[in-house]
């Protein structure tokens, strides 16, 4: 034992001044390789659940899925009203309102972190994510399961899920893009893989709900998440371009205030 150091006391250290806090080295980009990896194990099972369900082969595994946690006459849920609750507050994540406020927060916040390649990715991600789901639910036209008992308000085409798609396109994009503030590995794969859990969880409550069957949500996700990849990958130096542009530091709000 160092006898130096016997009687010592540590002083706490006092915190560092606003104006010497800063961000990490900017210039890190998620490896678009692996970003097209992963949508290309996606897609796949996006385009195998458009196939099953046009040609009607998904009747049993919809049917095992709507019914696995109901259970009486009724078909009610189990795991009483709590479960049921908290069910509806994991729907609400992936939801219009929801969605939308964190998707806008999400490139507000990039834009104040001077990160305007990132949420320009972001917000086109978002954008034609919406517009590629809308087509598919006009195109298969499935309408909603009636098996058992809705347990929300839900409307339109079943197929595939849309709080599915948006929540996995949202909240995988937005890990995607806060992913790029750090170079750990460790750091990139938490977010991404975090985002991934919630949005499936989100997806999976719209089965537990009643409004959708199995294979919507399967399909939702699948494509939402293997959007928000191939976006990430292929739609990377568009945005960089279009954020780079002359327009785009014009109406850059944070280097208005730096002036």
């Amino acid at each position: 034992m160092d006898q130096s150091r016997v009687g010592e006391t540590t002083e706490p250290k006092a915190p560092l001044p606003a104006e010497t806090v800063s961000l990490p080295a900017r210039g890190f980009t998620i490896d678009r390789g692996k970003a097209l990896i992963a949508a290309g194990v996606l897609w796949p099972v996006w385009g195998l659940m458009i196939w099953l369900v046009t040609h009607g082969r998904t009747e049993g595994f919809d049917h095992s899925g709507l019914m696995l946690y109901r259970a009486g006459v009724d078909l009610r849920p189990l795991g009483g009203t709590m479960l049921e609750e908290a069910v509806r507050d994991i729907t609400a994540l992936g939801g219009v309102l929801l969605s939308t406020f964190s998707a806008c927060a999400a490139v507000v916040a990039l834009l104040f972190l001077k990160m305007r390649r990132e949420a320009t990715l972001f917000a086109l991600t978002v954008f034609l994510g919406w517009g590629l789901n809308a087509l598919m639910k006009t195109l298969v036209g499935r309408e909603r399961p009636t098996l058992v008992p809705h347990l929300t308000e839900a409307a339109g085409y079943s197929f595939p899920s849309g709080h599915s798609f948006a929540s996995a396109m949202i909240y995988i994009g937005m890990a995607l893009a806060f992913a790029s503030l750090s170079s750990r590995h460790s750091v990139r794969y938490t977010l991404i893989g975090s985002a991934m859990v919630i949005s499936a969880m989100i997806a999976w409550s719209r089965v537990m709900l009643g409004v959708h069957f199995p294979s919507d949500v399967v399909a939702g996700w699948s494509g939402g998440a293997a959007w928000a990849f191939t976006a990430a990958a292929l739609l990377y130096e568009p945005a960089k371009r279009a954020a780079d542009s002359h327009t785009a530091h014009r109406l850059d709000p944070m280097e208005h205030d730096a002036d």
